[in-house]
């Protein structure tokens, strides 16, 4: 893990700067694959208590966990996985970098969850990425270098996580983040929570996330930076929540988002951008495609009204939420009030 280092032989703290050095190693040569191990010698001592103890077997154990639907949704065999990565690669990689922020669409390569439990490695993905350059480092499409910065971008927050360990223990990469006064609203979190904010991307991205455990990158990013800058609340409640759904949820990416999101982190965004969620919604879901499958109340609306129904009169009436937060004004608190204690 030390192996990344700068000049200084200091860890990078700046996505960029790590990005380069890893080019220049992948240059060098791809990192290979391990060999298979050695099958295991049969054991000879006894174990007939194990046997008689009834113990679940380990699969069973780990599915019993979980709902059928995420079951249904994440097989756990290791051939599906290789197969999903080959399917990615061979059909939609070329496609990768126009599709990966449509959430209605299957653009992105829904690999996280067999990468977060060690089913397929980061070298398994880096070598199927140029299998076609039979195994040399040339990016030959934008879409290519795209998922393969996106891959870097998780090995630089496990090495964040590895070098700067005080994010594992509740507090901000940014020590001057610390005295943020966020605000304690637990009614507000708990709509955020369960997808009743009013903001109709904000409410399917909120119910994807419970009925799959899984929700698309882009639209994890507007949630995330809802709940820290337009409510105001402490990032590592929306963190915690993340972590505690999530089928790929992994300390290292799940923290360094959030941290990015509410501009405490490494490398983060600049604490005066805030998405506007309803902006978003607009460029990244036209059609309302994707509110339509998480949000049914308002299925029968139209492309214009859905990203933001509350604001046309004639609908009033819906079995919906009118919005928590004020976005406008929110973005202006937020604002004020990292100015106030950086």
């Amino acid at each position: 893990m030390r192996s990344i280092r700068n000049q200084s032989n200091l860890p990078y703290q700046v996505f960029g700067a790590f990005k380069k050095t890893c080019y220049q190693r992948l240059q060098d040569g791809l990192p290979q694959c391990y060999p298979l191990p050695d099958a295991q010698q049969p054991i000879v001592e006894d174990f007939s208590f194990f046997n008689q103890a009834n113990l679940t077997p380990l699969q069973q154990a780990y599915t019993s966990t979980l709902e059928q639907n995420m079951i249904d949704h994440w097989p756990v065999r290791e051939t599906y996985a290789l197969d999903l990565l080959d399917e990615f690669v061979r059909k939609r990689l070329n496609h990768y970098k126009q599709a990966r922020d449509f959430p209605a669409q299957v653009g992105t390569s829904q690999l996280s969850a067999y990468l977060n439990i060690g089913i397929l490695s980061i070298r398994q993905c880096i070598q199927a990425l140029f299998r076609q350059q039979h195994g040399d480092f040339v990016i030959q499409s934008e879409s290519q270098q795209v998922w393969l910065d996106e891959l870097l971008w998780r090995e630089f927050y496990q090495h964040i996580l590895f070098d700067f360990p005080q994010v594992s223990k509740h507090l901000p990469f940014k020590s001057s983040t610390q005295n943020i006064p966020w605000r304690d609203d637990p009614i507000a979190l708990g709509q955020w929570q369960q997808g009743k904010t009013g903001i109709p991307i904000v409410d399917a991205g909120m119910r994807q996330l419970l009925a799959t455990g899984w929700m698309h990158n882009r639209v994890r990013m507007i949630c995330a930076m809802f709940l820290s800058k337009n409510l105001l609340i402490d990032w590592r409640k929306g963190e915690q929540w993340f972590m505690q759904h999530l089928i790929d949820g992994d300390l290292a990416a799940n923290n360094g988002g959030w941290q990015w999101c509410a501009s405490t982190g490494t490398d983060a965004v600049p604490y005066f951008r805030v998405f506007n969620p309803i902006s978003q919604s607009l460029k990244f879901d036209p059609n309302g495609d994707y509110i339509r499958q998480w949000v049914p109340e308002l299925t029968d609306l139209d492309a214009k009204t859905i990203h933001e129904p509350y604001a046309h009169t004639k609908i009033q009436n819906l079995d919906y939420p009118m919005p928590i937060v004020e976005l406008k004004s929110s973005r202006t608190r937020a604002i004020e009030t990292f100015k106030t204690y950086l």
